[in-house]
């Protein structure tokens, strides 16, 4: 099921429509300000399997990532220190995935590795949805290397190749190419792992 839904003027409808699957631990494609991603509710651990299961990725080895709405309570899934505190702050909301220590909120399906990744999009849509859920919403890309890139950002031919994949998809405009930029920051020492949008302010 494909819903537009307009970044510069959600419609709360539209929203709620798309936070109703997510409760139900649906699955949905949504615009993020990089490029189109799946995700689920992230304290939903069914959903969160599926997710993993459909994409091929075993939470045990590879480090999942979490949508929040804004570093208010970021503390219940991660553990921030003052000085990783100030440079999300000012990096975020943006085109970021900040790595850090989990804290004891999130379902053990997340520790295996001891860290999460965190967003804060600077995208209307979805930080929306996860406003409006109450819940961080559990992201990954859906491109993959071998997929071509017009497909992974027209809504149309994504919603052509998962339409049967997933509850909701949603059209949010053509999404970007770029990836976001990685920062690990299990410690204080910052390391940028992989550099993709955005150029991090220190």
């Amino acid at each position: 099921m494909l819903v537009k839904i307009y970044p510069e003027n959600p419609n709360p409808r539209e929203i709620d429509r798309v936070v109703n699957v997510l409760r139900d631990g649906g699955l949905v494609i949504y615009p993020t300000d990089t490029v189109y991603a799946i995700g689920c509710d992230a304290l939903n651990v069914r959903a969160v399997e599926k997710i993993c299961q459909m994409k091929g990725v075993n939470p045990q080895k590879n480090n999942l990532s979490i949508i929040c709405y804004d570093l208010s309570n970021i503390s219940e899934y991660a553990k921030v220190s003052n000085t990783v505190f100030k440079l999300m702050k000012k990096n975020l909301p943006g085109p970021f995935t900040f790595i850090l220590p989990t804290s004891n909120e999130l379902p053990k399906i997340y520790k295996h590795k001891k860290e999460v990744g965190i967003r804060v999009p600077d995208n209307t849509i979805v930080r929306e949805l996860v406003h409006v859920l109450g819940n961080p919403i559990l992201t990954m890309s859906i491109h993959d290397e071998d997929d071509v890139i017009e497909y992974s950002t027209d809504p149309e031919l994504i919603d052509e190749k998962y339409e049967d994949t997933v509850d909701l998809i949603i059209d949010g405009g053509y999404g970007g190419t770029e990836a976001s930029t990685v920062v690990d920051c299990t410690t204080d020492e910052f390391e940028i792992i992989r550099q993709g949008k955005g150029e991090l302010l220190f």
